[in-house]
């Protein structure tokens, strides 16, 4: 079977730092986060806590009032940003057979704020005053159902469901079903909207809440005072395409997807196995896929939570992975000016490192003060870093132990 080359056309994005690329780009270079402090819980605490809520976002645009209501909202970010990724690359992709044009979005929980409040509606009011809708709203695959009703694309099309890994899955199996002649075109991410007061009580009653109400101390990935993560919302989409039809249209290519790994750790419901030999296996297959030397590598997106756990973890998983190499990576952490995104985590975070690669600059890690020695490597404290990238891998690292791992190069003809 003849491979084909897959690489990355276009971008789109809703975060708490940037609902378009080029802000979500000039707050990553600017080491500008997203926090806020609010209350989680309105009537029932005056506690205030922080959050990385997505702001001015209007999905108006692409739906009018009575669809609003019928949709939930990370359906709506999915579409937006779908949208705008394929305005991004510059075509609708009319010319390729539907049926070989896909859809494949993440998404950890689905429509947990239409539960929320449906369950509100049968409990307080009865079943009758269940909406009609709340079914396709809060189904996690509505979000990939919805974006190929609003483009035609008839080809694959599923969510992938595996807690803060699943954006990177959704772009992982993408790129295998380009690669493997399935498919030629794939809109692949993660959306999540669950920055409510129910799913924060859930987080933060197994304690992987930051405990910090400083919000330039809340998210501080690596650091020994960091003491868990930041909750928020958003969506990230990549377009992929097979390399010689992008080539042939002209279509900016910002990176190459060359390498795919996924693993699960088989240890425990939320805790990763402390060793890290299951992402440091993820990382190893997605190298050993890509064909390039390790030593290529010289980038990593960590999953960077700001979890005790996560970090060290993540750290020696790392240097199992790459050996002496390891301490000659440059490595940051997306999540320490976004928050924490869940399943929309990996999508925003592949829409990182494919800016990074072709801006040929690395964003710090913001927020990085006290020295933790169980992490000890190059995690770009200082500010955003010129640097040409020429081999990057993206990290998430879901509970459940799942672990996927996407590489990336710069495109060579």
């Amino acid at each position: 079977m003849k491979m084909s080359r897959v690489v990355i056309t276009g971008l789109g994005v809703v975060s708490p730092i940037g609902n378009t690329v080029d802000e979500f780009w000039h707050s990553l270079l600017q080491g500008k986060h997203g926090f806020t402090l609010e209350e989680w819980f309105p009537g029932q605490s005056e506690e205030l806590n922080v959050k990385a809520s997505v702001k001015d976002f209007s999905a108006e645009d692409y739906f009018d009032k009575k669809e609003l209501r019928r949709t939930d909202i990370l359906t709506q970010y999915a579409v937006y940003a779908s949208m705008k990724a394929l305005d991004d690359a510059g075509t609708d992709f009319k010319d390729v057979d539907p049926y070989r044009c896909g859809v494949i979005i993440g998404s950890g929980i689905g429509g947990m704020e239409t539960t929320q409040e449906e369950m509100l509606a049968y409990h307080n009011k009865g079943n009758k005053r269940v909406s009609v809708f709340t079914i396709p709203k809060m189904i996690g695959n509505m979000a990939a159902g919805t974006v190929a009703i609003r483009t035609g694309f008839k080809g694959i099309n599923y969510c992938t469901v595996s807690a803060c890994a699943s954006g990177t899955h959704a772009i992982g199996e993408a790129f295998h079903a380009i690669k493997h002649g399935y498919m030629d075109v794939a809109v692949a991410g993660g959306t999540e909207k669950c920055s409510i007061g129910f799913a924060y009580a859930g987080f933060n009653n197994m304690h992987a809440i930051t405990k910090s109400t400083d919000v330039d101390r809340a998210s501080i990935p690596f650091d020994a005072e960091r003491s868990g993560f930041v909750l928020g919302d958003g969506c990230g989409i990549v377009i992929l395409e097979e390399y010689e039809h992008a080539k042939a249209r002209g279509a900016k290519i910002y990176a190459e997807v060359v390498g795919y790994g996924a693993t699960c750790d088989a240890y425990h419901e939320t805790s990763p196995d402390p060793e890290g030999q299951g992402g440091a296996k993820a990382m190893e297959l997605a190298v050993q896929e890509s064909g390039l030397p390790k030593e290529q590598f010289n980038y990593i997106n960590a999953h960077g939570t700001s979890t005790p756990m996560n970090d060290k973890t993540e750290t020696n998983a790392i240097k199992i992975a790459f050996g002496e190499h390891a301490k000659n990576i440059a490595i940051n952490s997306t999540k320490s000016m976004t928050g924490h995104l869940l399943g929309a985590a990996g999508g925003v975070e592949a829409v990182a490192t494919a800016l990074q690669i072709k801006n040929e600059t690395i964003h710090c890690t913001r927020g990085y003060k006290v020295a933790d020695p169980e992490c000890d490597l190059d995690y770009v404290t200082e500010g955003a870093r010129k640097a040409k990238i020429t081999g990057a891998l993206s990290n998430s690292l879901g509970f459940g132990g799942h672990n996927a791992c996407i590489a990336f190069a710069p495109v060579e003809d």
